[in-house]
């Protein structure tokens, strides 16, 4: 399954992101283990709710950091986010 930029994209019901007090880091917790995440991709992730489309996720981001050039970095973590499982796109 590949990124479709029209489709809203939510975070999976199978898998939790919370902060996690011992690593001082986003987490992706899932029944098989943990996945620690930089600042960054927690960024991203947290903006996958369901109600924001790639576009939208790119304009917030780029406005909260003040800089412009996130939409192929984003796109390749969305990728990869997917990919993994830990969206979905509806």
């Amino acid at each position: 399954m590949s990124l479709n930029h029209n489709l809203n994209l939510k975070f999976s019901s199978m898998h939790r992101l919370q902060w996690e007090e011992a690593q001082q880091k986003e987490v992706i917790l899932y029944p098989e283990g943990m996945v620690e995440l930089n600042q960054s991709s927690a960024e991203i992730l947290k903006l996958c709710d369901g109600s924001r489309q790639l576009a939208q996720i790119v304009d917030e981001l780029e406005h909260k950091f003040q800089t412009t050039g996130l939409e192929k970095d984003i796109i390749n973590f969305l990728e990869d986010a997917l990919k993994n499982g830990w969206i979905q796109q509806s």
